[in-house]
């Protein structure tokens, strides 16, 4: 049965899945992997491929039952990136062959993703990237060869949504092409970038000689932007549109430690406070209803207003935390150099969430890039000149 709409049917089913796989007995991975052949792991995914064809909105419903019973989830933060951007992407423009043997996997957490887009010289700048994908005619496989910067994850992904130019003599947004990357490749070598925080949670990755088989390119030859900008949308709504509960995210830990301290209040920083909590609010419901707009269609550039709202409110709270902590706020408990596996926005001290809300204005878009994409696809007005728009990607200046 498909194209389940009850939420009495889903109940059901939940309960049959738990029945049969009882969270206490079942051991982590049997379970999700059971839940995801039963359909219940994102519903509104076509049946067999971990859906029922559902509504988006009656996840809740599942999600609401296995809560309740204990049952152990997929750790998003630790395989966000393949929750939120390649699974959409491989379901939007994935073969039949592509979506079974990727998103069961991808789901349950055995195979871990990171994403190659950003380049040191192609990173506001995307679609002036400049890694090569050559076709090598006696295989078929694409042969690439290039830098990406700024990968969340490549030290622990076993695949990479990876985009690449296949064809120079294009303008720079008709040339490129989007490919599934195997990170075991030999000729893929990941290097840490440590951060400002102390951890290396991003990292620079070289491709040398790495070998693709055509059978993993995403969409058709030299229509990579096109489907990158489904991974780009996903991104965004992801970053920017995350559930949270009232006083989730950098506001908990201010307005925890407003009430417990009361001798570190001071009228100017209650007032900074309120002004904040109100527009943390405001977000969060603003990111509820563009994630009930998601239940009709795709995501749109709305997403990227939301990340831009996220980052400027996580530095302007941390900033808050850091002033109302006082000489406490300027402590800093540990900058051992580490290679953490989940990135968490407010973990740690208050230090910490301070240095790493910096990173969040330049992440899943820059503040700049996605203040455009708001002004044009948004509001409607006047795109920026662009002068390079149609000339051919090896004829650029650089």
């Amino acid at each position: 049965m498909t194209g389940v709409t009850d939420t009495a049917e889903l109940r059901r089913r939940t309960r049959e899945l738990l029945a049969a796989h009882p969270p206490a007995t079942t051991g982590r991975t049997d379970f999700l992997k059971a839940r995801f052949d039963a359909g219940l792991a994102w519903v509104h995914y076509p049946a067999g491929l971990g859906g029922l064809d559902a509504p988006r909105s009656l996840q809740a419903v599942v999600d609401a039952e296995l809560e309740a019973a204990g049952a152990p989830g997929n750790d998003p933060r630790r395989i966000g990136i393949g929750l939120g951007m390649a699974a959409p992407t491989i379901l939007a423009y994935g073969t039949g062959e592509q979506k079974r043997r990727f998103l069961r996997p991808l789901w349950v957490g055995e195979e871990v993703w990171c994403q190659l887009f950003s380049e040191p010289g192609a990173g506001s700048d995307l679609a002036a990237l400049g890694t090569r994908a050559v076709r090598d005619e006696a295989t078929g496989d694409w042969v690439v060869d290039g830098q990406k910067v700024w990968t969340s994850s490549a030290h622990l992904a076993r695949w990479a949504i990876l985009i690449a130019r296949t064809d120079p003599d294009a303008p720079k947004h008709r040339g490129i092409t989007y490919f599934l990357c195997d990170m075991t490749d030999p000729g893929v070598e990941v290097r840490p970038l440590r951060q400002i925080t102390g951890e290396a949670e991003f990292n620079e990755v070289f491709l040398t000689g790495v070998r693709i088989p055509d059978a993993h390119r995403l969409g058709p030859v030299g229509d990579g932007w096109k489907v990158a900008q489904t991974t780009l949308m996903n991104e965004r709504v992801s970053i920017g549109g995350m559930r949270i509960p009232r006083e989730g995210g950098m506001i908990g830990p201010v307005a925890r430690t407003w009430r417990e301290r009361p001798e570190l209040r001071t009228h100017e920083l209650h007032q900074r406070l309120l002004t904040l909590w109100v527009e943390a609010e405001v977000a969060r419901l603003t990111g509820e209803r563009l994630r009930q707009q998601l239940v009709a269609g795709q995501p749109g550039p709305e997403g990227s207003g939301m990340k831009l709202g996220f980052a400027r409110l996580n530095q302007e709270i941390s900033g808050l935390e850091v002033e109302l902590r006082g000489e406490e706020g300027l402590l800093y408990d540990d900058w051992t150099m580490r290679r953490p596996e989940l990135v968490d926005f407010t973990g740690r001290d208050a230090g910490y969430r301070y240095l790493r809300a910096k990173g969040n204005s330049i992440e899943g878009g820059t503040s700049e890039v996605l203040l455009n994409i708001v002004a044009e696809r948004v509001l409607g007005l006047p795109a920026e000149p662009r002068t390079d728009k149609d000339v051919a990607w090896k004829d650029l200046t650089r």
